[in-house]
């Protein structure tokens, strides 16, 4: 039997990984016709189908199954390896994959980064936004962006941010036509504006506190969005309440745009972390993003 060569089987790697002959040709900057023969050359090379085919998607054999079982930590070995050697150079290098919500990119990262990416011209941040709870070790990112409350016991956990606090807010023009809700179970009698979340397809329960003790209620009306930025929006126009970070809304507030009301249910908790693998080779490209981002203390 010719041995496979290792080109052939990264050309395998991507398409499992990307569960598409198109968008992994499109990955390895090839045509979805040289990928669909590179796999067939590779499964009569080995004697055995490695992928089933359909018109929407692409599933592993068994004998894919063995096979991706030990070659994707070989390679994602290799890739750690080759960091690790491209750290060695006088200057970090390479690229940082993070998963993190809109808010904590807008906020808290970018902030923190846009200055350090001008002194380190080398290295490459990916930033993708996602208020999922992502696998971050099987979507092969650096490292992830959570609230502190939510983060696995075995990964490093590295604060990045103060402690936040959730607002619930409205235009003035709403709050003079209505009248304010005095507790948090009013706002069933409002018209509220909720956020699916994208990775779930939930919809995100409104959180209080009230003498220590957490409850979540479930809010109705006419809008729903899965991007606070666009929540934001809706309120300032005018069209209801709606559960946004401080941070985010406080702009508004001082400037009388916006309204807090509940207040009171409305307690800080946890702020935002960079979390990543406790077994995770630091690179020096991921030592220089890590101690931007760390925060610091009430001015950092």
């Amino acid at each position: 039997m010719t041995k496979p060569s290792l080109d052939d089987l990264a050309v395998f790697l991507a398409v499992d990984r990307e569960g598409n002959f198109t968008r992994a040709a499109a990955k390895l900057g090839v045509s979805p016709s040289a990928v669909s023969q590179t796999i067939r050359g590779l499964e009569e090379q080995l004697g055995v189908r490695l992928l089933t085919r359909s018109t929407r998607s692409v599933t592993r054999t068994e004998a894919g199954d063995k096979l991706i079982a030990r070659l994707a930590p070989m390679y994602d070995e290799i890739d750690t390896l080759i960091e690790e050697v491209g750290s060695l150079r006088e200057k970090p290098a390479g690229t940082v994959r993070i998963t993190a919500d809109e808010i904590a990119i807008k906020q808290v990262l970018w902030p923190k980064l846009k200055d350090v990416l001008h002194d380190y011209p080398d290295i490459t941040v990916e930033l993708i936004t996602d208020y999922g709870l992502t696998d971050i070790v099987a979507e092969r990112f650096d490292a992830g962006v959570r609230l502190g409350e939510l983060i696995a016991s075995d990964m490093i956990a590295v604060p990045i941010g103060p402690e936040m606090r959730m607002a619930i807010v409205a235009s003035s023009s709403y709050v003079a036509r209505t009248t304010e809700p005095k507790h948090p179970r009013a706002l069933t009698r409002h018209n509220c504006i909720n956020l699916r979340l994208p990775t779930h397809g939930g919809l995100f329960a409104w959180e209080f506190s009230e003498n220590g003790r957490e409850f979540r209620i479930r809010v109705e009306g006419q809008m729903v969005f899965n991007s606070v930025e666009r929540i934001l929006e809706a309120v300032l126009d005018g069209y209801g309440l709606a559960q946004l970070p401080l941070c985010q809304v406080q702009p508004y507030l001082e400037s009388g745009a916006l309204v807090e009301v509940l207040a009171r249910w409305s307690e800080p908790f946890s702020g935002y972390h960079l979390y990543y693998p406790s077994r995770r080779q630091q690179t020096a490209a991921f030592r220089v993003i890590v101690e931007a981002l760390r925060h610091r203390g009430k001015d950092g």
